[in-house]
């Protein structure tokens, strides 16, 4: 997919490294088509590195597609630079009259606070009321996914016995549900997380339906009115070597961290680690993109409230399906 970001954004060029096609914006504007216009709304530290990650997994597809940085206004970011901040990234307040065809909301290490603790939860609830009438599709990512969760339907989070760390396996349980399509009966996602969800609460709730699912993971993507809210609890953006960093910065912090099962060959974090989850990753996001660009009005002026697309899980049993046998 040609993405279509800043001339100058620093990973435009790390990605033209990897044969990822980049459009800047003299050439996007010559072409004579609607771009996708996507989202994201970076609440991770390292906000250059999820640029990356986000950028390359949405690289699959070959619709021309138009990137917009957002940030917090509530809060000021320490890890990265100010400057870096202030000419990629707009606040809320800055597109808060802007409609987009999909919007991204990455998760946060904050998961251990409660919800009212964080400084910016005021703001992003106001950004996820904001994305019901503002946007086609919401894809919400680990922490980012909880917290809607929580905003949307009540669910409430769990802390785990012990942090959720390394690649597991998952299996899809809905394939006809559209980011499913073309997925293997199992796949690999990594995880980093200190808590999980109410699982039972997700079960009772006749407007979830989930559609893949770890045996230790739990919930891994859960769908909402008509896909056009996603949640996912697991990082399946991420790069080779995100989870070696994490590791490596709590060994550094004397946290004792359990080495990330199913990451390093035989265990050992000296050898580089397996990278086992880029095709899935890839069919998710390209899977999701092609809904957004196939189901959201020509004119975002026409978009209809989420709840306009609302619907009950037991109305839609028949989207259950087998594994081809």
């Amino acid at each position: 997919m040609p993405i279509r970001v800043q001339n100058d954004l620093p990973a435009k060029q790390m990605l033209e490294s990897e044969n990822i096609f980049v459009m800047d914006e003299d050439r996007a504007s010559a072409q004579e088509i609607r771009p996708l216009r996507i989202a994201i709304l970076n609440l991770m530290p390292l906000k250059e590195d999820t640029e990356l990650d986000l950028l390359r997994v949405l690289s699959n597809f070959p619709i021309q597609t138009e990137i917009s940085l957002m940030k917090t206004e509530s809060h000021e970011a320490k890890h990265t630079s100010a400057s870096h901040l202030n000419k990629f990234y707009v606040g809320f307040n800055a597109v808060r009259e802007e409609r987009f065809d999909g919007l991204i909301i990455t998760g946060a290490p904050v998961e251990k606070l409660e919800y009212s603790e964080v400084e910016y939860w005021d703001e992003l609830c106001e950004i996820m009321d904001w994305s019901k009438t503002h946007v086609f599709s919401s894809f919400h990512i680990c922490w980012g996914a909880q917290a809607a969760l929580y905003h949307h339907y009540g669910i409430q989070k769990r802390l785990l016995p012990r942090k959720l760390s390394g690649v597991y396996l998952h299996r899809v349980l809905h394939r006809r549900k559209m980011l499913m399509r073309g997925m293997d009966d199992f796949f690999y996602v990594p995880q980093s997380r200190y808590t999980g969800i109410d699982e039972e609460a997700v079960k009772r709730n006749p407007e979830l339906y989930v559609v893949a699912e770890g045996e230790e993971s739990g919930s891994y993507l859960i769908l909402a009115c008509s896909s056009r809210q996603i949640f996912v609890t697991g990082h399946s953006e991420y790069d080779r070597y995100d989870l070696d960093k994490e590791y490596r910065r709590d060994l550094a912090r004397g946290l004792a961290p359990d080495i990330p099962v199913n990451y390093y060959p035989d265990d050992d974090p000296s050898k580089p680690p397996i990278l086992s989850w880029r095709s899935s990753s890839n069919c998710t996001y390209t899977n999701w993109l092609n809904f957004v660009y196939q189901e959201t009005p020509y004119r975002l002026e026409d978009l209809k409230p989420v709840e306009c697309d609302s619907y009950l899980r037991a109305s839609h049993e028949r989207e259950i399906d087998d594994t081809g046998s």
